[in-house]
């Protein structure tokens, strides 16, 4: 990993320079904040390690300003509790106390490259996505990995690479959809200083800190048309032009995409280019959503019980039969990723000495037990259970609209009766994201619409002054504002 070094750390840099080196590291060192953001645009890194000393909020507000994702640790005199807090607050990951011991900043190192979210599975429908995976995964081949959101397909792509001939090289990842599109090009391509408004210096785009490695173009069928072309000049051609610049650079990258919509359909619709389709599509791992996959739900969910047990420092719990009856029935729209969260709600509410089903919750804190897949309705009931937390607030607000228009209580369209399109299209958008918990990239997914859409509606909303669910979930990284 490489490892930026910003100030004297009250001269200790030595010392932590060779404990970091010992660990595998690559260090560089800065003297001030300045000097240290010229690197990152230059050279990039995987880790920060800042003087607590130097104005840690500047260094932090210059990252967000310009887009740079990386991991920032703090280092002072153990006394200097004071600079410790407002570094934390000025959003520092960790506080590393000087002088430095070896076992901490090892352990700071480790969690900044260790990728602790492997792939669990023993369905055969995985295993034979697995199987494929491993046999592309030396070549130079793109690839194309396709699935439902929450299906663990940038797992995948990591998985590819851990797998490659390029293991050694970077892995760097790239959310096209959390990126608004004015500023994905200089993601991608990097920009020299001046091309734009706030181009204050020269920076490497993801293209050439991923040379030698390997580059994930997450959701990349939520890319602008026009910036495709340029994508796919770089594929052929193996160079890239920075904004602003005509001097080609070249690069040596394996290229992997992922998307949740079907490309095929987006290349007949116009809005994807077919040429660039068949270059990123050489290989395609089709991950099948969780539901087509039974094996794996008990697999994951004790996986997921066991981590949310250490995290929390709870003991451990076993599912009972009951609550891995339920867990077995459900659906599953938001795949691994609603597992993951359902498990860990049922960690913090178990209160025997196993997981029973009454700890099993939907985000809306409604029992799983109602969701069931392929099951009758209740025996008090003649008519089928809704499928969803959004189906059954929606049947319930129908039958009252019903009931007090004199229509019949389970006649739902009959309730929709006297509303515009556009009412109605709102209340089903909040409905499913407060759903998803916020989750941008799951509520689209349900709705059957793009990303971009979703945003454009939530825009609307904001502009009207109408209440939206808050972003949450890894689908929304970089996208706090709408």
């Amino acid at each position: 990993m490489r490892l930026l070094i910003i100030g004297s750390l009250g001269g200790q840099i030595g010392a932590a320079s060779r404990i970091a080196v010992a660990r595998g590291a690559q260090v560089v060192q800065a003297d001030d904040i300045p000097r240290g953001l010229e690197v990152l645009r230059t050279q990039g890194a995987d880790l920060v390690m800042v003087d607590v000393a130097l104005d840690v909020e500047a260094l932090i507000t210059g990252l967000a300003a310009e887009h740079m994702s990386v991991s920032v640790v703090a280092c002072g005199v153990a006394s200097d509790s004071k600079a410790a807090v407002r570094a934390i607050k000025a959003g520092a990951k960790e506080y590393i106390p000087l002088p430095p011991e070896p076992e901490l900043i090892a352990a700071v190192l480790q969690a900044v490259t260790e990728d602790s979210r492997s792939i669990i599975f023993r369905d055969p429908a995985m295993q034979r996505s697995m199987k494929m995976a491993e046999q592309v995964a030396p070549s130079e081949a793109s690839i194309l990995v396709t699935g439902e959101s929450g299906t663990g397909k940038e797992l995948m792509a990591r998985f590819v690479h851990e797998k490659s001939r390029r293991a050694k090289g970077r892995f760097i990842a790239v959310n096209c959809a959390a990126i608004p599109d004015n500023l994905l090009e200089s993601e991608l391509f990097g920009h020299e200083k001046g091309a734009f408004t706030g181009a204050v210096a020269r920076r490497i785009g993801k293209f050439e800190e991923a040379h030698g490695g390997t580059l994930l173009l997450d959701e990349i069928s939520e890319m602008d048309v026009r910036l495709q072309a340029k994508l796919l000049r770089a594929i052929q051609e193996k160079e890239i032009d920075r904004v602003g610049s005509n001097t080609p650079v070249k690069v040596n990258v394996r290229l992997i995409a992922t998307s949740n919509r079907n490309l095929q359909e987006a290349v007949r619709e116009g809005s994807f280019r077919e040429d660039l389709y068949f270059r990123l599509n050489v290989v395609n791992l089709a991950l099948p959503p969780l539901r087509e996959r039974p094996a794996d739900i008990e697999a994951l969910a004790e996986h997921f019980a066991n981590k949310f047990a250490e995290a929390n420092e709870m003991p451990r719990r076993p599912l009972s039969a009951a609550a891995l009856q339920l867990l077995k029935a459900y659906r599953w729209p938001g795949n691994v990723r609603e597992l993951e969260n359902t498990m860990h709600r049922a960690v913090l509410l178990a209160g025997a000495d196993e997981i029973g089903p009454d700890a099993i919750l939907l985000p809306d804190a409604q029992p799983l037990a109602r969701e069931t897949v392929g099951g009758g309705a209740p025996a008090s009931s003649s008519a089928a259970a809704p499928t969803s937390a959004l189906a059954r607030h929606q049947a319930a607000q129908a039958g009252a609209a019903g009931q007090g228009q004199g229509g019949a209580a389970g006649d739902g369209t009959a309730a929709l009766v006297g509303r515009t399109v556009a009412d109605v299209e709102r209340d089903l958008i909040i409905e499913t994201l407060k759903h998803t918990l916020g989750n941008r990239t799951h509520a689209a997914n349900i709705l059957g619409i793009s990303i971009r859409t979703l945003r454009n509606k939530l825009k609307l909303y904001t502009d009207q002054g109408l209440p939206v669910p808050s972003p949450s979930g890894e689908g929304d990284r970089g996208h706090q504002s709408l």
